[in-house]
């Protein structure tokens, strides 16, 4: 089998196919590709889970609280004991699971752009040109292809959940290593949709602050460093700090329909199969479940097509809450912070992360403001979903939970 792309999803999946189990294991080609414009560039990912993860080794940092401050300053504390919030740098992930990889007896690498995949029932073919300039031909019985999508498919809402992070150093103690901030309002609000920080704190000295919009565009570079120079000296205090490095990616949040098989052995994995969160941009735990799911069908001889992300339920919920912020019905950041306060941190989280119980929406669809939510399902039946050209060119990332997203999304945030 073949396994294009070396990004979260390709190397999550390569990781489960050669992992040691009894039985034979599958041949693996993993194609990657050459340096340049068509690999993603260095990112970060943040998702929930319990200590002894299969990366945890190759975590920047963790949180067993987050924090969420209103536009007023109030907040909502959320203990997440026994899970964590874990943050993942793409370069340690690669090179523990490159590490782990180098052994397997299973696995083939190459480096190559991938032009096209021709079905052949049963099996494909994928065609492209190697590293040296040589045309490259691999027949495999099941093809997994993560590179994210020249175009997103037609929607009813498309909106940008965009940002823009430094990595600081400040000259004084001023973060809790304890406390991550996962939403922060105290942000000048746009005139559409909303803003906020995000702090991930590495030690008193150090975090990464992002600032982020769910808007219809991206910001310029003026319009970025000018709010973060805002979060950081007018909200945050900061004082004298130093930026050691910088991150900034653009997710679409959608309610498009990524198909998940393109052929009778191709299927796409990742954000181009529907792994991002689309009213959240959260990624990386939905890739592991699928790549489990793959593993497991393959294990016991069954057709591997991954899974959906998300419920059904979930998605037709991000659909109506991505389209009331789109048409401002909902004030977001008194949706968010009522949410949590009201449906408890925990419950919150699971939603973010899609694994809440039908009950529990339920509950959840009782404290949002219900008129306009209400009004907002009744009319997407009836709009038709359509391409947006915003989209072309910006790659279907997740964000902390960011995926396989080529450039210019690096992964990191709240939302991610």
């Amino acid at each position: 089998m073949a396994v294009i792309g070396a990004g979260a999803a390709g190397l999550s999946l390569v990781h489960r196919l050669c992992a040691p189990a009894p039985g034979r294991r599958p041949d693996v080609t993993l194609i990657d590709a050459p340096p340049g414009p068509l690999r993603p560039p260095e990112r970060t990912w943040c998702f929930w889970g319990e200590p002894g993860g299969a990366y945890d080794e190759a975590l920047t940092a963790s949180w067993d609280r987050l924090r969420l401050r209103g536009h007023a300053g109030d907040t909502v504390d959320c203990t997440l004991a026994p899970t964590r919030y874990k943050m993942l740098r793409s370069t340690d992930f690669e090179r523990l699971v490159n590490a782990r990889l180098d052994a397997a007896p299973h696995l083939r690498r190459t480096t190559a752009t991938v032009d096209g995949i021709d079905d052949l029932r049963p099996g494909a073919v994928v065609r492209g040109t190697t590293e040296g300039g040589t045309p490259l031909r691999l027949r495999a019985r099941w093809v997994f292809d993560s590179r994210p999508p020249r175009a997103l498919p037609p929607a009813r809402t498309l909106l940008l959940q965009h940002f823009r992070g430094w990595f600081v150093r400040t000259a004084q103690p001023c973060f809790d290593p304890a406390v991550a901030d996962l939403m922060d309002f105290r942000t000048p609000q746009p005139a559409h949709g909303l803003s906020f920080g995000y702090v991930l704190p590495l030690d008193p000295c150090r975090a990464l602050v992002e600032y982020t919009e769910f808007s219809p565009q991206p910001l310029d570079d003026t319009g970025y460093d000018r709010a973060l120079h805002h979060y950081t000296s007018q909200v945050l205090g900061l004082g004298a700090f130093e930026v050691t490095g910088t991150e900034q990616g653009v997710i679409p949040m959608t309610d498009a329909r990524f198909p998940r098989r393109t052929g009778s052995s191709a299927f796409r994995i990742g954000t181009a199969g529907g792994a991002t969160r689309p009213s959240t941009g959260y990624t990386f735990a939905a890739v592991q479940r699928q790549s489990r799911a793959v593993a497991d069908a393959l294990a016991r001889g069954r057709p591997p097509l991954p899974p959906p992300a998300y419920p059904a339920r979930s998605r037709a919920m991000d659909g109506v809450l991505l389209r009331a912020l789109a048409t401002g019905r909902v004030d977001g950041t008194r949706f968010f912070t009522q949410l949590f306060r009201e449906a408890g941190p925990e419950r919150m989280l699971r939603f973010l992360d899609g694994r809440t119980t039908c009950r529990e929406d339920f509950a959840l669809g009782l404290r949002t403001p219900v008129l306009p939510m209400l009004r907002t399902a009744a009319e997407l039946p009836w709009l038709r979903r359509r391409p947006d050209t915003r989209a072309r060119g910006i790659p279907a990332g997740g964000r902390p939970g960011h995926e396989e997203t080529g450039p210019p999304a690096p992964e990191t945030g709240p939302l991610a």
